[in-house]
């Protein structure tokens, strides 16, 4: 699946654009709820329809998707993997990620609070770093751990899997909530890959406690929210044995796997 292809599915040309100023100004959300919805791509497209009127399309000088790849980190003993599976309180993520078009490159370090709510921190590093953690992630990295609690350091951190996907990012610049959809997702480790089914999309809205117009509108669509992360299920699905039996049943319905991954081009970012 392309970028232009994923926006062209879901119908993006009809809603009006915004900028990323605009749209970082209305729903920069750091402290914020997230819900996750496995859909079908024709009600996904329904979806975008209906969101035309209160919602605009992030626009990139006329680029209304953009091809993410995201390395995540774990220890060994995948201590974050495990602390998601295992619902601890204090839960956490790093990875980088590259905004592949634009060679754009995010080190960004994930964690729950006391009340469940997702924090993220992010720090913009050279575009040629990504999948590393040079002396600057890594002092980044440290001290948002830290400052959370977790008994981590990037001394103990190596890549783990790496997640694939297009993604169109939509916004409410009156009531700062976000509609994120997802297509094309893939996981890869090593030799090992695995794919969402190209028919489906994830989508992910991001607000306060109570339920967006958004989510509203999904539960219309016959859709309900499902316990998802990218990273929990690329390493789940890549690594046999994995005792996950919840993520292992959503596998077999939307996920395959196969062998090694054909290159990718966007690896090296745009100069």
């Amino acid at each position: 699946m392309t970028a232009a292809s994923f926006g062209a599915d879901l119908g993006l040309s009809a809603l009006r654009g915004a900028t990323l100023t605009e749209v970082d100004a209305a729903a920069a959300l750091q402290h914020r709820t997230d819900r996750k919805y496995l859909v079908p791509l024709d009600r996904a497209r329904l979806l975008v329809d209906r969101l035309a009127d209160s919602h605009h399309v992030l626009d990139l000088a006329g680029r209304r998707t953009t091809s993410y790849l995201s390395t995540y980190f774990d220890t060994e003993r995948l201590g974050a993997w495990r602390a998601h599976v295992q619902r601890r309180r204090r839960r956490w993520k790093v990875r980088t990620r590259l905004y592949a078009e634009d060679g754009l490159c995010r080190v960004e370090v994930k964690t729950k609070d006391g009340r469940g709510a997702t924090v993220k921190h992010a720090l913009r590093t050279p575009g040629d770093t990504y999948g590393q953690l040079d002396d600057s992630a890594v002092e980044f990295v440290d001290e948002v751990l830290r400052r959370a609690d977790i008994p981590v350091t990037t001394a103990a951190l190596s890549p783990a899997v790496e997640i694939r996907y297009v993604r169109a990012a939509l916004a409410d610049l009156d009531h700062g909530t976000r509609v994120t959809l997802d297509g094309g997702l893939s996981c890869h480790h090593r030799d090992r890959s695995a794919g969402l089914d190209p028919g489906h999309v994830l989508v992910e809205t991001k607000g306060g406690a109570r339920p967006a117009p958004a989510d509203r509108l999904l539960l219309n669509l016959g859709a309900r929210p499902v316990s998802l992360s990218k990273y929990i299920v690329g390493r789940s699905l890549l690594t046999p044995g994995l005792p996950d039996n919840d993520v292992r049943r959503l596998a077999r319905a939307h996920f395959t796997t196969g062998g090694s991954p054909a290159p990718l081009l966007e690896r090296t970012p745009v100069a």
